[in-house]
């Protein structure tokens, strides 16, 4: 087999791979996609740099840096990338259809049957009731993660609490991302009263908007808001639009894409009730697949086959784009100062915008003392232990713990 050798040195050789057998060989990673990102990763790793020494563990830990800090899920990102490594941007393109294809057909599957048989009977009431359960617990644990992470300081956690409050007053999120960003970079940079001076009148402004509207978690989506009841479906440009910012605003794992996605499909477009969309979180947590994939769902309730395959488009072209087009482009941009501190400040807003939707979806999602026995229990076992198997095992264990509680 011919090779060609990387930058990693002359123990490193990526093999120079037929398409097809490089596409079978990303499809099989995404067969084996369980456990989420983190669990997906080593995966990649273990196969492709510590058994086939495709690269240097150096080259992969930098290059999964890159694709840390940037949007969009990381495990296919890197599929992507090494894709392109073995056979150029048509092996990138044919390695991350690979990964993603198996969770995308699952994904179609179950959106196909939940809308056909829906959930008439008291049992599949029960069971998703408490499975909804179980997914908020699921949400709660990532938000204290990448709060964990990425919120390093008392600028960080006072933007994270403006975005929050500025989330459930109703502002948009872009205003509120980039004035995140803007807050942070001027501190970071020593400019303590300019940001101080922005921090201040963010604050009148949300205060106006908390005035003007009140504060409603749920909307971002609240009961109040969100039922569903659109009298038309989204159009396709729509779906593709709301792909796309899901897939471009994707910090730090997929949680994040929910209150962007959520705010679309719930309060927006009201195509679908926060109880239906927890349902699409639940099932992507069931399958091989990056958790990203739910948004396969959010498109299916709003335009069928081909509303799931066009926001499924756009959540991941950023991924995609971003291997493709500029990975060598961003492993030099990325490290400078300026830019890395406007996206930390982004970072820690959109911590925030997830918290708030969080509060509304707990309100959704623990409707009985059964499901919120069920959410507790389940928060307990997140937070205790971290096996590959956790997420399908603790859906798995709420569905039978439903129809064990249905009465209750």
């Amino acid at each position: 087999m011919s090779t060609t050798q990387t930058d990693g040195g002359p123990e490193a050789r990526v093999p120079h791979e037929s398409y097809g057998k490089l596409f079978l060989r990303f499809l099989h990673f995404g067969l084996l996609a369980w456990g989420g990102p983190v669990a997906q990763i080593a995966m990649i790793r273990h196969d492709l740099v510590e058994k086939e020494k495709w690269v240097t563990r150096e080259h992969f830990n930098r290059a999964l840096a890159v694709y840390q800090v940037l949007p969009g899920p990381e495990a296919h990102e890197l599929c992507v990338y090494f894709g392109m490594l073995a056979r150029g941007r048509l092996g990138g393109v044919l390695a991350g259809l690979g990964f993603m294809l198996p969770g995308l057909v699952l994904m179609l599957g179950l959106s196909w049957l939940y809308l056909r048989y829906g959930l008439g009977s008291p049992r599949l009431l029960a069971v998703f009731g408490a499975v909804q359960a179980a997914v908020t617990a699921l949400i709660v644990r990532a938000v204290v993660r990448i709060a964990q992470h990425t919120l390093e300081d008392r600028w960080s956690w006072g933007v994270a609490g403006l975005a929050a409050l500025a989330q459930g007053a109703g502002v948009h999120f872009g205003f509120t991302l980039v004035a995140a960003g803007l807050i942070v970079l001027l501190a970071k940079k020593g400019l303590r009263l300019p940001a101080l001076g922005l921090a201040g009148a963010c604050v009148v402004a949300v205060a106006v908007f908390l005035i003007l509207h009140g504060f409603a978690p749920m909307g971002a989506g609240g009961a109040e808001v969100g039922q569903g009841t659109a009298t038309e479906r989204p159009s396709l440009l729509a779906l593709l639009v709301s792909g796309l910012r899901g897939g471009l605003l994707t910090f730090g794992g997929a949680y994040t894409a929910i209150p962007f996605i959520q705010r679309d499909a719930v309060v927006t477009g009201a195509w679908m009730t926060n109880a239906q969309f927890l349902d699409g979180l639940a099932l992507s947590g069931l399958i091989p697949a990056p958790l990203i994939i739910f948004s396969t769902f959010v498109g299916y309730l709003g335009g069928g086959w081909a509303g799931a395959l066009v926001m499924t488009a756009g959540i991941f072209l950023p991924a995609f784009s971003f291997s493709l087009l500029g990975h060598d482009f961003f492993e030099r941009v990325l490290h400078h100062p300026r830019f890395r501190h406007f996206l930390d400040g982004v970072t820690a807003g959109v911590v925030g915008l997830i918290a708030a939707t969080t509060v509304g979806l707990l309100r959704a999602g623990l409707t009985r003392p059964a499901t919120v026995a069920i959410f507790a229990v389940t928060l307990g076992v997140l937070f205790r232990w971290n096996a590959k198997f956790l997420v399908p095992l603790v859906i798995a264990g709420a569905a039978v713990a439903g129809l064990l509680l249905q009465y209750y």
